[in-house]
């Protein structure tokens, strides 16, 4: 079956991780509307099927995403509708419902605008070496507002990260990994094999405890630290009353790998 024109979003289950893959590569993975709405819909089910523990993203082709394909958003950014519905897991993390589960994305290539902002919404990022970083919003007329105005300031302090946003200009995978923009940074061709490689074990832990440690580290970057540490007994009751916390226990005690069950 030939590629839509549109391009598409593809899921795949690899044991208790689903794979979401762009797939235009022939318009460098450039976001159409009809990819923006897959794209929910592959972080909705991440979201909601209990047999699913983590999402690696990865794309088709030498690059990430070109970013929108502007043509075909601009009657919807006109509009002011939502670019997402609203009843959707928001990819960028920026309203509700919002995404739980652990998330890593293997980026390579031309990684622009909207590839940057899913990058930074993400949870742990594995860059190729041949990575091209770009926030060009300003080039085009339009402002970034998938969050890079919020998370490029918070993780690169606000110089480094205007220095960016004002002027659109490239960066690369190592300027990229100084800022904190990602967080490994591999020859060209190995970062989805090492992203897996971290996503499997992260599948071997418990996965009720993975949702509270982003849970824990969400609170205290939005709502500060004694937020955080205000919720760490209720919370730690919480997994102490789980399967996963006996069969933790059970492991330690019979020096075995645990087998998690999710509940």
């Amino acid at each position: 079956m030939s590629l839509p024109d549109t391009g598409r979003i593809t899921t795949e289950r690899q044991g208790r991780i689903l794979v979401i893959t762009f797939d235009r590569p022939a318009k460098y993975n450039g976001f159409t509307p009809e990819m923006g709405d897959q794209l929910v819909d592959a972080f909705t089910l991440l979201e909601h099927d209990p047999e699913l523990w983590i999402g690696v993203v990865r794309a088709e082709g030498k690059h990430f995403t070109a970013g929108l394909d502007l043509p075909r958003w601009a009657p919807r950014m006109a509009s002011g509708e939502p670019m997402w519905p609203l009843d959707r897991i928001d990819p960028f993390g920026l309203r509700e419902p919002r995404r739980t589960k652990p998330l890593l994305m293997a980026v390579k290539g031309i990684t622009y605008t909207l590839g940057i902002e899913l990058m930074l919404a993400a949870d742990v990022v594995v860059a190729a070496d041949d990575c091209r970083f770009s926030q060009l919003e300003v080039k085009r007329g339009i402002l970034a507002t998938g969050g890079a105005t919020i998370r490029m300031a918070e993780r690169a302090g606000m110089g480094n990260a205007l220095l960016y946003l004002l002027t659109g200009d490239e960066f690369d995978a190592a300027t990229a990994l100084r800022l904190g923009f990602v967080q490994k940074v591999v020859p060209a061709g190995s970062e989805f094999d090492e992203a897996m490689a971290i996503a499997r074990r992260i599948e071997a832990v418990a996965p009720l405890a993975t949702r509270e440690v982003i849970r824990s580290v969400r609170l205290a970057d939005e709502a500060g630290p004694d937020a955080a540490v205000a919720q760490f007994e209720a919370r730690q009751k919480f997994l102490a009353g789980s399967d996963d916390f006996t069969e933790g226990v059970q492991s330690f005690v019979e020096r075995r790998p645990a087998r998690f069950q999710g509940r």
